[in-house]
């Protein structure tokens, strides 16, 4: 999946000084100056790194790091704090930052940290569509922020539909991609199904006469 960062900035001149920079060494961006809007998109996409202001006109961005980090704990977070705002840097710490840049900062040392933070974030090792994120390192899954539990094989079976998203998939199919033979009994994969959409997992439809589909629905 693409790595994408998320700016939560009201300084405008800040904002864009940030977007160039990033976007000059590769890395997507997008920006938001009110806590609502960023936490409207990251509803629908979480970010792999956020870096949050933390004073905003419509709430705090630690208040925005405490959310994020319960709804999807794998996302890096950044703080960007005012010079002599230690209080507000080890409150940030605590709530799960994973580092954080005092203003004024300079821009190569900010796109150095988000280029690290880029990497130990591994964004090909999650999938995340919505309030659904699973982690493929770590083999757990994620809805809404509680854990899935999840056996091997339904892992294994989310993972591959949500890998092949909007795409109509045979039984036999999936029972060659997940079980690993091509002839069997179909049987076992609706059950498997079965058992994730009773999970709150409401993404996998039903193509009659073919199998299942992962469509997102924002």
């Amino acid at each position: 999946m693409e790595k994408r960062v998320y700016l939560l900035e009201d300084d405008k001149t800040i904002g864009e000084l940030v977007r160039c920079a990033l976007e000059m060494s590769g890395i997507t961006i997008e920006c938001f100056e009110t806590v609502a809007a960023f936490l409207e998109a990251a509803e629908k996409r979480p970010p792999t790194v956020a870096l949050l202001d933390i004073m905003l006109p419509d709430g705090s961005g630690l208040d925005v790091l405490a959310k994020l980090k319960e709804k999807y704990p794998s996302v890096g977070v950044i703080m960007l704090s005012a010079l002599g705002q230690e209080t507000d840097k080890v409150r940030g710490l605590n709530l799960g930052a994973d580092d954080y840049i005092s203003k004024p900062f300079g821009v190569l040392e900010l796109t150095a940290r988000v280029n690290a933070l880029l990497r130990r974030s591994g964004g090909n090792a999650s999938l995340v569509r919505g309030n659904l994120s699973l982690d493929e390192e770590t083999m757990t899954a994620t809805l809404r922020g509680v854990r899935l539990e999840l056996n091997n094989k339904e892992f294994n079976l989310l993972k591959y539909l949500m890998q092949k998203e909007g795409k109509a998939l045979t039984r036999e199919n999936i029972l060659n991609a997940v079980w690993g033979y091509d002839e069997g009994e179909t049987r076992t994969v609706d059950n498997h199904v079965a058992r994730l959409r009773k999970l709150g997992i409401d993404y996998i439809e039903t193509v009659f006469g073919v199998g299942y589909k992962f469509v997102y629905k924002d």
